[in-house]
């Protein structure tokens, strides 16, 4: 097994390289950070006025035509604050140095403006499956956008992609940080957790998208909150040390020697690559999987919908990674130990490393817990609105016949996951991950003259109709 994870190590190593999808990431970010004039900055009170706006627990039952604006940002926002929050900064840190968190900066500024992107071609291109079910993402707008045997081939590439990344892979991810966080904070074995949250998951799919919108607007802004309050409360008092963090996460992005004494061995290429990896594992930005939940949305103009783009990748890095970043630089846990001659591995890492962060503050003994039950909401969401985006492509594939097995497979795979060694399921997420990225880029940038001609119309005041941009 540790032969078969320095394989996959390896391969990840290129995919993530400096020339291949971290350079794509980023240079599309880039892309249209400038051909839509910056919109991540000039709609973010947009965003912020239509979040807050629509913000409620109690939203009408999603269905047939659709769930409310709410409930799918709810449950795109659910998808994207999960492990990647808590485990992947954590992750990151370790493996990467603090620089590693200034690179996840980077790339979720200019993901705001791919996210933005993504969504707008997923309105514009949603569709109405055997079910009579609105639905909508990459596998639609590469298809239909880019036309042709390439487009068809393309679509089926990510949509199988995204099945084995976040619907199999991912969530044995969220299930690996749930069943090692209960582990640690209550001592219960992780198969017990494995079968639980399993059980719990099967239910839940069961219910189908209604099910699926009503959890993400109830759990997700309440876990959320409370959260961002604790860990609010935990930085202020130790406001004194934050200037130090954010000079030490600046310096060490270019010079990842400057922290913990050289100890973790990162270099800049992996401060670099483990900053953007996790960060695309924790925002999805460019990945094309949260453009399923905003599909669904009821809205009258594509760019309503994808304001929210922009605010879900800004709550998930900006506010709620950020607030996991500072509890844990701030709380000196991080520590490293010799195993070998010139090797060394972290003392805590994963989920015990949050956990230990928080116990170390104010919250005492009760941080295990707290961090716990909070990881567990978090990425249980991210369960739940990981395997609708997986449904969403299966329906592409298959049509409704092919629901009861994914149900199947990923309550399988959440059991696999609680069981499993956290380092294998972490290089195999970032490798499917990497895989359903590609073709998801290559779409946006050759479909980007819609979004521009889209964000532009807008501006002008003029009425959208889906005509006028679908040929």
């Amino acid at each position: 097994m540790e032969k078969f994870t320095e394989l996959v190590r390896l391969l990840n190593s290129f995919i993530w390289g400096p020339y291949f999808l971290i350079a794509l990431l980023c240079g599309t970010g880039l892309y249209f950070t400038i051909k839509l004039k910056f919109v991540q900055i000039f709609k973010f009170k947009m965003g912020l006025r239509r979040l807050f706006g629509n913000f409620s627990l109690h939203g009408e039952k999603a269905g047939e035509h659709g769930m409310s604006s709410f409930q799918a940002v709810a449950t795109a926002i659910a998808a994207q604050v999960g492990t990647g929050n808590l485990v992947g900064a954590s992750t990151a840190l370790v493996m990467g140095g603090p620089g590693a968190i200034f690179w996840m900066w980077i790339a979720a500024f200019f993901g705001m403006a791919t996210n933005f992107a993504e969504i707008c071609l997923a309105q514009i291109y949603k569709t109405k499956d055997d079910s009579n079910h609105i639905i909508g993402g990459p596998a639609f707008y590469i298809s239909k956008g880019i036309g042709g045997k390439v487009g068809k081939i393309l679509a089926i590439f990510f949509a199988c992609a995204i099945i084995a990344a976040l619907g199999c892979m991912g969530n044995m991810v969220q299930a690996n940080s749930i069943s090692d966080g209960f582990s640690s904070a209550f001592n219960i074995p992780k198969w017990v957790t494995g079968a639980i949250l399993a059980l719990i998951c099967a239910v839940v799919f069961i219910g189908g998208i209604k099910s699926i919108a009503r959890i993400a607007e109830k759990i997700v802004p309440t876990m959320a909150i409370l959260y961002v309050i604790i860990g609010f409360i935990i930085i202020c008092y130790n406001l004194e040390q934050i200037p130090a963090i954010f000079s030490l996460i600046i310096e060490a992005a270019f010079n990842p020697a400057a922290a913990w004494g050289g100890a973790t061995g990162a270099t800049m290429a992996a401060a670099i690559r483990y900053g953007i990896a996790r960060g695309l594992f924790s925002n999805e930005a460019g990945m094309g999987s949260t453009p399923h939940a905003h599909a669904a949305a009821k809205v009258k103009h594509p760019v309503d919908q994808a304001v929210l783009g922009i605010m879900s990748v800004f709550v998930d890095t900006f506010i709620v990674l950020n607030i996991t970043v500072l509890v844990i630089l701030s709380s000196g846990v991080v520590a490293f130990k010799e195993v070998s001659a010139g090797k060394f591995e972290p003392v805590f890492k994963g989920i015990q490393l949050v956990q230990e962060a928080f116990s170390t503050h104010i919250l005492g003994s009760f941080g295990y817990s707290f961090v716990a039950v909070c990881l567990f909401f978090f990425a249980f969401t991210t369960i739940v609105g990981w395997y609708y985006f997986a449904e969403v492509n299966i329906r592409y594939l298959f049509g409704k016949k092919g629901i009861k097995f994914l149900q199947i497979l990923v309550v399988v795979f959440v059991f696999l996951g609680s069981l499993s060694k956290i380092d294998l399921v972490w290089e195999l997420a970032d490798l499917f991950n990497g895989l359903m990225v590609l073709p998801n880029l290559i779409a946006i940038l050759i479909l980007s003259p819609v979004v521009v001609k889209l964000l532009r119309d807008h501006n002008d005041g003029k009425k959208y109709d889906q005509r006028d941009y679908v040929k």
